[in-house]
């Protein structure tokens, strides 16, 4: 009777478990190809679903209120860098909104390899002085994320500005972290006119995926800037009062913010390809 059985279990294996193996193997495929990610299985926000609204018009800070599918629902598509300077989005007439005396820049980053190059920075034409990729996601001087911290996979970085000179605090995914070295000199925001994102003058192309810019003229708080990571890479802007500039990058580069800061988008693409790269917090 034992044999009897045991000979039906070899023919079972015998007669089933190429099937088994191939739907193990097929399981582990998807699952590599992150196809059971929560993100990538999750609906999908079209560019502009959430916006503010200025009812007393663009520069105003009075009765601010989003409109639209606001929910910190994941984007559709983020803008995508090859690596080239002809890959650009410049926006421009910033200066008057960015006063030196306390700004807040956040955005959401995967580098493609440790030296992926300068996602975003502010500066001038001629000088793009405030760099944010590079050797660094950061501000100059000693502050700065190495770039091989966001390699590959996505990260939330925000970096504060208090108007002093060095007076910047840099944060990773919520979380204040000791600056990195090798950055570029630090600058006071005063004297930025432009935003770029991808490559600037000085050719410090980017190649990797960038979504979610947000721009403020006030230093945010810890606080804030951790509840700006809790919402994920879909999230909207805190403290609106002060925010200046939203470019979810969501297959376009305007500006969300309701000052029409609206960007000039360059041989850039958008990809559907990112939510593999990322993982809600």
């Amino acid at each position: 009777m034992a044999a009897f059985k045991l000979q039906s279990a070899m023919e079972y294996l015998m007669t089933y478990g190429w099937a088994i193996l191939i739907i193990a193997v097929v399981l582990g495929a998807l699952f590599a190809l992150g196809f059971f990610n929560s993100a990538n299985l999750a609906p999908k926000v079209p560019g502009g679903g959430c916006e503010v609204y200025r009812p007393n018009g663009p520069g105003t800070t009075t009765y601010l209120n989003t409109e639209g599918t606001c929910n910190n629902g994941l984007p559709q598509v983020v803008a995508q860098f090859a690596g080239v300077s002809t890959a650009n989005i410049v926006i421009s007439n910033l200066q008057s909104s960015t006063s030196g005396t306390g700004n807040t820049i956040t955005f959401w980053v995967n580098g493609k390899g440790a030296n992926a190059g300068t996602a975003v920075s502010l500066g001038t034409a001629a000088n793009n002085n405030v760099g944010f990729g590079a050797t660094c996601f950061g501000v100059g001087g000693t502050y700065g994320v190495l770039a091989s911290t966001v390699a590959n996979t996505f990260n939330f970085v925000a970096v504060t500005f208090n108007g002093v000179a060095g007076g910047a605090t840099i944060y990773l995914n919520g979380q204040s972290i000791t600056a990195a070295t090798g950055c570029n000199t630090a600058a006071a925001l005063a004297s930025a006119t432009s935003l770029y994102i991808g490559s600037n003058s000085n050719a410090q192309a980017f190649n990797g995926m960038v979504s979610n810019i947000q721009l403020y003229n006030a230093s945010l708080t810890a606080n804030e800037i951790y509840g700006l990571y809790i919402e994920g890479i879909g999230g909207v802007p805190v403290s609106l009062q002060y925010l200046i500039g939203w470019w979810p990058l969501n297959g376009n580069a305007n500006d969300y913010s309701g000052d029409l800061h609206n960007g000039v988008s360059t041989g850039v693409t958008y990809t559907t390809a990112w939510a593999s790269t990322y993982s809600a917090p």
